[in-house]
């Protein structure tokens, strides 16, 4: 009888165990290897936050931005009272008067709307210059202390990325006093 096909099923079977005898070797071999390896971690919004220049720079974002900031609240409650009166006053207006103030009113929202998105669009344009060389630092940091400390690699620590490290490979203390130590690197 003739067989078509590439083997046997004997041969097919022999095939398939050893194959199935390397994938297993690899995942044992990887998982060895993958031990070996130092994880470390740093959380670096709280690094952002605790670093000297990191303080100063978002300080300094509060100043300039704070008097924005009044200005936006103030035409928002002006805006809110010239609603509240409408409200009340609307009922004895006529079809045109209401018209003309509710169109105001929409002006004033619309105008207010587009200066507070400019406002926000600058705030995270100036925030992004302040902490940008800030954030290449951090970054530069942890690159040497993982080289010096024999770190494999580093992960962002946050709530979303690492569920648990231990304290041993938790890193953002010791970058936080590096750049403290000399902050213009």
């Amino acid at each position: 009888m003739v067989e078509y096909g590439f083997s046997s099923k004997g041969e097919n079977m022999k095939k398939a165990f050893g194959l199935m005898s390397l994938v297993i070797a690899g995942i044992f071999s990887f998982g060895a290897m993958a031990a070996d390896m130092k994880i470390g971690v740093v959380d670096m919004q709280k690094a952002l936050q605790t670093v000297e220049a990191g303080k100063t720079a978002k300080a300094q974002l509060e100043k300039e931005f704070n008097s924005k900031k009044k200005e936006l609240q103030a035409e928002e409650n002006s805006i809110k009272k010239l609603g509240d009166e409408f409200k009340k006053q609307s009922l004895v207006m006529n079809d045109e008067a209401r018209a003309k103030k509710q169109g105001e009113i929409q002006e004033r929202i619309m105008k207010f709307q587009e200066v507070t998105t400019r406002a926000q669009m600058e705030i995270q344009q100036k925030e992004q210059e302040l902490t940008k060389p800030i954030v290449t630092r951090i970054r530069n940091i942890i690159s040497e202390l993982a080289k010096q400390k024999g770190y494999a690699i580093i992960l962002e620590k946050n709530e979303n990325t690492v569920l648990f490290s231990q304290d041993k490979d938790e890193l953002t203390s010791e970058v936080i006093s590096i750049y403290n130590k000399n902050p213009k690197g």
